[in-house]
């Protein structure tokens, strides 16, 4: 099965190799048909702690690492 793969703007990159990625998607009411703006945080592995608040990343998912980290960042130029 392929791993998903997000795009998110990054919000926090205060913890050691972690970062919190803010992604946010549009999803279409049920009744009245009209698009609505949701956002999700994600906790994503930084090995090389490269990233810095409002970079815009791609993560993937991974196996746990930690309690909050099943995401993992894409070194896309690496």
């Amino acid at each position: 099965m392929p791993k998903r793969i997000l795009q998110g703007t990054v919000v926090s990159d205060k913890n050691d190799q972690t970062v919190v990625v803010n992604v946010e998607r549009q999803v279409m009411h049920p009744l009245y048909k009209k698009y609505i703006g949701r956002s999700k945080k994600y906790h994503a592995h930084d090995e090389k702690n490269q990233f810095k608040a409002g970079d815009v990343v791609r993560i993937q998912e991974c196996r746990p690492i930690s309690k909050l980290k099943r995401w993992e960042v894409l070194y896309d130029n690496a």
